[in-house]
């Protein structure tokens, strides 16, 4: 088997779900880097090719075309010029509204929605009966390929204009309020323990199963920023979920 059939079997195996480039393997997350040098192999061997379609223009890669979906696959992309690349996986159930994206190597789980303007960035993996709100931004890491990417895991709410980036973790449950912005070099203040959340051994920012953040700012303490009284972003643990933050979320199943 040459390299354009062994990325065109990935690719396959990708949108069907058999494989993904992230996993759980005795409860940690492991990543499957030799599905990301395959994807990456994908770009290299791609000759820049015309896909324009509907009088209007597009230029890419001809390895990585758009995917296309029928009814038998159960998943709802409603119109309004939404695109999902080639090696993505929307599972049965999953709801995609007009404009966003999904780029190759993102798996999406039952049940989740993908709102107007959001992004599921290249090998970002969404869980079970997520809703990504409006304009939310799930970032992909690609390269390099022994890196985990962003991973969202199931029951997970992100709120309008988020942006979660940088190989961060966002555990079962947790709920990001609107304009939530994390990477690995955030700090993130647990205002329930008192404590900063910083990266972990991985170099990943994982936020705790549960946990309900939103939007602060700290002071600088020291320099003419401190002079001046600055704050510097800073997100904020304000409590872990309960009862009524469930009945807060709860529209999602109206949606669905």
């Amino acid at each position: 088997m040459n390299e354009m059939e062994k990325f065109l079997e990935v690719c396959a195996d990708l949108e069907s779900g058999k494989i993904r480039v992230a996993e759980k393997v005795d409860g940690e997350w492991k990543v499957n880097s030799w599905i990301k040098e395959m994807i990456l192999t994908g770009f290299r061997l791609g000759k820049l090719t015309d896909m324009s379609a509907g009088g209007m223009s597009f230029i890419d890669k001809d390895t990585i075309p758009a995917r296309t979906f029928s009814v038998e696959d159960r998943v709802r992309i409603v119109p309004g010029g939404s695109s999902v690349r080639r090696g993505a996986y929307l599972a049965p159930s999953v709801i995609m509204m007009p404009p966003a994206y999904v780029n190759i190597g993102a798996y999406v789980d039952e049940g989740s929605m993908i709102d107007s303007h959001a992004l599921v960035g290249s090998c970002a993996q969404i869980g079970k009966n997520v809703h990504l709100a409006a304009a939310a931004q799930i970032g992909g890491v690609l390269e390099p390929v022994g890196a985990l990417p962003v991973i969202i895991e199931d029951n997970v709410f992100i709120g309008g204009n988020c942006g979660v980036y940088e190989g961060v973790l966002v555990k079962e449950g947790a709920v990001l309020g609107s304009g939530v912005i994390l990477n690995k070099s955030t700090a993130l203040y647990d205002a329930v323990n008192g404590v900063y959340i910083r990266p972990d051994a991985y170099g990943r920012l994982v936020v705790p199963a549960g946990a309900v953040v939103v939007a602060g700012s700290r002071p600088v303490t020291k320099g003419p920023g401190a002079e001046a009284g600055i704050h510097i972003y800073t997100p904020v643990i304000v409590k872990y979920r309960d009862d009524r933050t469930d009945a807060s979320v709860v529209l999602e199943d109206l949606l669905r």
